[in-house]
């Protein structure tokens, strides 16, 4: 029943095209994530899905190219003039989807509009001060302290239009964590290759190709891109194998080998840039969800150290990824600035140990707390959790729910434990030690910090990283910080995702480790 509503759903989508019916001629495209994206504001949910889907219909001053590397965008080049101040030459011809030109009012719209107190990207222009015209073609960004990585970070920071946004009251982004509703959150208006047409959440969100796109380079041949989430992994790939979709990039490890045989399937193999994680409340003094009252065993780091010794990640690897894991004890992967082998050694499983330090700790007899846990590629592993910890008198609640339920709580520390994977776009640690790792008071820092995890050595350190001109002694800072935190079990790594991605033989998209599907690579033969 749940496949074949699916199916007419996905019917559905097919008869809406830039208003009119498509005709035989439309060559549509159907990619399915196992989550909706949780909204259409391009400032306001930093999460996976919102931001892949988000990639079709907007762009940035600058992005990733087929190898993330870093490329031009909407600018065309930059230079860093001062220590404090980087200037962009903006792309000329640009047109909104309305027609509109895209000008530098609109490129200071957007960057005071991502530091706004609603956005969920301030992690992106975190040492911004500020933005001016330095022509009719270009501005000059101002930052309180030298920023080497800005470039990499303006990757995910979105252009909108400033007229647009005035004219329907989106000035600010929408306040995701309060469930605000706005205009922007449920419509898209960007420069990107693809124009929104219509969506009805957690079912279907219909794009046509822009026409008028800048980029004549463009490779795809798709007239119509449809994003179709199906949660459920049986129903994802049976739509797969029904041809009702293309394309997903969220398939479950125990299909694999199936799917691998089936020549109507092609699999593309790739490590995600992405790591997850175990976070704890280490800020309150009696935890929200848990047995133990008047106190929080998550503020001593025995009982963090003892759930890493009890973790058995190779049989996480083996029994529950199939091999579709990279066990690992850093908060992100090798492919980030900042990585260091040194800070990639996980503690060892000891049961032993860890029920000594249970005990030591005052919980020789365990206690029963909630682990929040978002649906999707991980939540076999959260399950597999609570046998591993149960080992050492550990008893959880594992509370699955979508990302759309469990990050909003995550952002306002409505959590006792939690699971998250994190990936870096910026491809550089701070990324993670602002957004994860630095105390949650700080200004513009830490807005993922759920756990309110904090260490003022940890951030007197990531905050020379942030003072440091010079790359080889700002990656030192970084991981010493990196190291630090290790030392204190802040977060509990756990592994590096492994994407396999799954789509019709006839289609063809470069693999990329940041899990986007990027439609304007899609091409079908």
């Amino acid at each position: 029943m749940r496949h074949a509503l699916y199916a007419a759903a996905a019917a559905a989508a097919l008869l809406v095209f830039a208003g009119a019916p498509a005709d035989a001629q439309t060559r549509t495209v159907r990619f399915s994530f196992n989550a909706d994206a949780n909204t259409l504001d391009p400032h306001a949910n930093n999460a996976l899905t919102t931001n892949a889907l988000l990639e079709q219909m907007y762009e940035c001053l600058t992005t990733r190219d087929k190898d993330m590397k870093l490329a031009p965008s909407l600018a065309t080049s930059w230079r860093q003039v001062e220590p404090t101040r980087w200037r962009f030459e903006l792309r000329q011809g640009v047109k909104f989807h309305d027609g509109s030109p895209f000008t530098a009012d609109d490129a200071i719209f957007s960057l005071l509009r991502a530091v706004s107190p609603t956005s969920q990207y301030g992690i992106y222009v975190d040492s911004f001060a500020g933005a001016v015209k330095a022509g009719p073609n270009a501005i000059e960004i101002v930052t309180r302290v030298p920023d080497p990585v800005l470039p990499d970070k303006l990757t995910r920071v979105v252009m909108m239009s400033k007229a647009w946004a005035e004219a329907n009251r989106s000035v600010q982004p929408q306040n995701y964590a309060a469930k605000e509703e706005t205009f922007a959150s449920r419509n898209a208006m960007g420069t990107g290759p693809f124009v929104f047409r219509s969506r009805v959440p957690d079912e279907r969100t219909v794009m046509t190709r822009f026409r008028d796109h800048w980029d004549k380079s463009v490779q795809t041949n798709v007239d119509e891109l449809v994003l179709q989430p199906i949660a459920s992994d049986a129903t994802r790939i049976a739509a797969l194998l029904a041809g009702d979709i293309d394309i997903t990039n969220f398939v479950p490890a125990q299909d694999l080998e199936r799917l691998r045989r089936d020549a109507r399937v092609r699999i593309v193999d790739g490590q995600e840039n992405r790591t997850l994680w175990v976070g704890f409340d280490q800020s309150r003094d009696e935890l929200l969800y848990s047995d133990v009252k008047g106190k929080n065993p998550f503020k001593d780091v025995r009982v963090r150290r003892a759930i890493a010794h009890a973790i058995d990640v190779e049989a996480l690897k083996t029994r529950v990824m199939r091999g579709q894991a990279i066990p690992t004890g850093s908060m992100w992967t090798e492919f980030v600035n900042g990585y260091s082998k040194e800070n990639d050694a996980r503690l060892p499983l000891d049961l032993p140990r860890a029920r000594a330090l249970m005990a030591e700790a005052g919980y020789p007899n365990g206690f029963g707390v909630t682990l929040d846990c978002p649906n999707g590629s991980y939540e076999q592993v959260c399950v597999a959790l609570a046998g591993m910890l149960s080992q050492i008198g550990i008893r959880l609640n594992v509370n699955l729910q979508p990302g759309g339920v469990v990050f909003p709580r995550l952002v306002r520390t409505d959590v006792s434990m939690f699971a998250l994977s994190w990936g870096v776009p910026t491809f550089d640690a701070m990324y993670t030690l602002r957004g994860i790792v630095m105390t949650r008071d700080k200004v513009g820092a830490a807005s993922w910090n759920g756990g309110m995890y904090s260490n003022p050595r940890v951030d007197a350190l990531i905050e020379q990283a942030q003072a440091e001109a010079d790359g080889a002694k700002r990656r030192e800072f970084m991981r010493a910080a990196h190291r630090l935190h290790n030392e204190d079990v802040g977060h509990i790594p756990i592994y590096h995702l492994m994407i396999p991605w799954a789509m019709k033989a006839n289609v063809n998209v470069p693999h990329r480790a940041d899990n986007f599907v990027v439609g304007k690579w899609i091409v079908v033969r």
